[in-house]
C-alpha cells in the first residue's frame, strides 16, 4: 500500500508533462487530465479506506533514505480524506472547463496552459496534504503557488493582470515567511521533521516557542486569508474564469487551514495562543460577512463569504479540543465542496444573464428554473439551514464551544449564529434580486433598487458580457457538485464519524520512533 503515497504527486506531475508535449491536442490533453484526477481518486479512495480500517497511518520514506533525513509522506486519515475531496473537486472543476472551452475555445482558459498548471496546482495540493516535513509542505505550497499564478492571469486582461500582481505579491511575502520560519526552526532544532520537531519543541524556552509559532501562523493565516490579512482574496479571486475560481475558492485557502491544524496539533501543542486564534477567528466571520453585505455581484460576495466561513475552521481549531477538531475538518469537507458549487453555479449565471451583478440579473427563475435550483441548494446550506451539512457541521462546532463554557466561547457562538444568519439573508436576498425578481415588473424593481440603493456603488457592480450558450456538460457537473453537496447530509453520519475519529488522534503527536515504525511497514 506504501508504494500508492508517491503516486498523489507524481502522477499530476507525470500527467502534466504529458499535456504540455500535445500542446496543441485538445482532446489528448482533456483525455491526460480526466484519467489523471480519476486515477488519483481511486487511489486516494483505497488510501483512505486502508488507513481508517487499520487504524495505522502509511508513511514513505522518499529515496530510501532514514528518518528522519529524507522527505516523508505521510499518509493518515485526516490527510487522505483532504486528499479525496480535493480530487473530486478537481474532477468536477475539470470537467466544468472542459464544457467552457468547447464553448468558448481557448479565449478564457488556453488549453495549452491551462491543463498542465491545473494538474501542477493538483500535485502542489496533494504534496501539502501528505507532507511530513515542514520544508515539503513549503514545496507543496511554492508547487500550487506557481500553477495559480499562471491561472489566476488567464486570458490576460487588464483586470486579471492587476489583480493577479496583488496575488503574487501578497504570496511571496506569506512564502519568504514561512521559509524564514522553517529556517529559524531549523537553527534551533536541527530539523524540519514535523514528528521529530514535537519531540524537540518543548527544549527550547518559551519565548523562543512563542516567536517560531507566531511567524508560522502568520505566513498560514495570509495563505488561508484570516482578517486582517484576507485583504487581498475579494479581489483576485472573482476576476479569474469560472473554473479557476471555484477550485480556487475550493481548495487554496484550505490549505492554510490544514497547514494550521498540523502544526497546532502536533508541534506547538503545549504553545497556547487559542485566545489570540479565537479573537482571529470571531473579526475573520463578522468583518468577512459584513463585506458580502456591502456588495452587488456574485463573484465577490460568495469571496467575502468564503473569508468568513474561514473563521468558523479557525474557531474550531481555537477551541482544541478533540470534539471540535472533528467539527472542523467534517466542517472543512463541507465548505470545500459547497463553496466550489457555488461558484460554479454562479458561473452559469454569468454564461446565460451576461452578468453577475444583482442589480442589473433578474428573472432567471422562470428563465433557467435548473440554474436556480442549483444555486438555491448549495445557497442555502452554506446559510446553515436544517437538515444540511452546513448546519451539522455549526451545531458541531457550537456544541463543542458550550462543553468548553467560558464567556469568549459564548461570544463566539453568538458570533458564529450571526454570521451564518447574514450569510443566509446575504445570499438569499441574491437570489430574490436574480431569480425571483421579474424583469417585466417595473414598480417592484423599482422598490427593490430603492431598499438596496447603497449597492449602487459596490465594486464591479456594472460588469456585463454578451451572454453564451451553456454546454450540458457545465450543467450536468454542476449538477453533480450539488448532489454531493446533498449527499454530506444523507451520509453525515458515517462521515462525522469519521472526521470525530480524525479529532481524536490529531491531539496525540506521532512520535519519531512511530513514524519509523510506520515507514518500515
Amino acid at each position: 500500500m506504501s508504494s500508492l503515497v508517491p503516486l498523489l504527486v507524481t502522477l499530476p506531475l507525470i500527467g502534466a508533462g504529458i499535456a504540455l508535449v500535445f500542446g496543441r491536442r485538445r482532446r489528448v490533453q482533456v483525455g491526460v487530465s480526466i484519467v489523471t484526477l480519476t486515477l488519483t481518486l481511486v487511489i486516494a479512495s483505497v488510501l483512505l479506506y486502508a488507513v481508517d480500517s487499520s487504524g495505522q497511518a502509511i508513511a514513505v520514506s522518499v529515496g530510501g533514505w532514514p528518518i528522519p533525513f529524507g522527505i516523508v509522506l505521510y499518509v493518515d486519515r485526516l490527510a487522505a480524506l483532504l486528499v479525496v475531496v480535493s480530487s473530486i473537486v478537481l474532477l468536477a472543476v475539470l470537467l466544468f472547463s472542459v464544457g467552457q472551452g468547447a464553448a468558448d475555445g481557448d479565449d478564457e482558459t488556453p488549453v495549452s496552459i491551462f491543463h498542465p498548471s491545473y494538474l501542477i496546482l493538483a500535485a502542489g495540493i496533494f504534496n501539502a496534504f501528505i507532507a511530513g516535513d515542514l520544508f515539503n509542505l513549503y514545496v507543496g505550497f511554492e508547487i500550487l503557488l506557481v500553477a495559480s499564478y499562471v491561472l489566476i492571469t488567464l486570458g490576460s486582461t487588464e483586470s486579471r493582470i492587476r489583480t493577479g500582481v496583488v496575488y503574487i505579491v501578497v504570496s511571496l511575502v506569506s512564502s519568504v515567511l514561512f521559509l524564514s520560519a522553517i529556517a529559524a526552526i531549523y537553527g534551533a532544532l536541527g530539523t524540519v521533521n514535523i514528528a521529530q520537531l514535537a519531540d524537540r519543541m518543548s527544549e527550547l524556552p518559551d519565548s523562543t516557542q512563542l516567536v517560531l509559532h507566531l511567524m508560522l501562523l502568520l505566513a498560514f493565516s495570509i495563505k488561508a486569508a484570516v482578517f486582517p490579512l484576507s485583504f487581498w482574496l475579494p479581489d483576485s479571486y472573482p476576476t479569474a474564469p469560472a473554473p479557476v475560481t471555484a477550485v480556487f475558492a475550493g481548495l487554496l485557502t484550505k490549505v492554510g487551514v490544514y497547514a494550521m491544524i498540523r502544526t497546532e496539533t502536533q508541534i506547538f501543542r503545549d504553545n497556547d495562543v487559542n485566545t489570540l486564534l479565537l479573537v482571529v477567528a470571531l473579526a475573520t466571520m463578522i468583518v468577512g460577512v459584513l463585506g458580502a453585505l456591502a456588495q452587488a455581484e456574485l463573484k465577490r460576495i460568495l469571496s467575502f463569504t468564503l473569508v468568513s466561513h474561514v473563521g468558523y475552521l479557525v474557531f474550531g481549531l481555537a477551541i482544541a479540543t478533540p470534539v471540535a477538531l472533528g467539527a472542523t475538518i467534517y466542517y472543512m469537507v463541507h465548505h470545500i465542496i459547497v463553496q466550489t458549487t457555488l461558484f460554479l453555479a454562479v458561473g452559469l449565471v454569468e454564461r446565460r444573464a451576461g452578468s453577475t451583478s444583482i442589480l442589473k440579473v433578474k428573472g432567471l427563475m422562470r428563465a433557467a428554473p435548473v440554474i436556480a435550483v442549483l444555486y438555491f441548494i448549495p445557497a442555502v446550506n452554506l446559510g446553515g439551514i436544517p437538515p444540511f451539512s452546513g448546519f451539522i457541521g455549526k451545531f458541531a462546532l457550537f456544541n463543542a464551544a458550550a462543553q468548553v463554557g467560558t464567556p469568549l466561547m459564548y461570544a463566539l457562538i453568538s458570533g458564529g449564529i450571526v454570521t451564518s444568519l447574514l450569510t443566509l439573508y446575504t445570499l438569499m436576498r441574491a437570489w430574490n434580486l436574480a431569480f425571483w425578481r421579474e424583469g417585466e415588473d417595473q414598480s417592484d424593481e423599482t422598490g427593490v433598487v430603492e431598499r438596496i440603493e447603497y449597492l449602487g456603488s459596490a465594486p464591479a457592480a456594472d460588469d456585463q458580457s454578451a451572454r453564451r450558450v451553456i454546454p450540458r456538460i457545465m450543467t450536468a457537473t454542476t449538477a453533480g457538485m450539488v448532489a454531493v453537496t446533498v449527499s454530506l447530509t444523507l451520509f453525515a453520519g458515517p462521515l462525522y464519524q469519521l472526521c470525530a475519529t480524525i479529532g481524536e488522534t490529531l491531539l496525540t503527536p506521532v512520535t519519531l520512533v512511530q513514524l519509523e515504525q510506520e515507514v518500515q511497514q
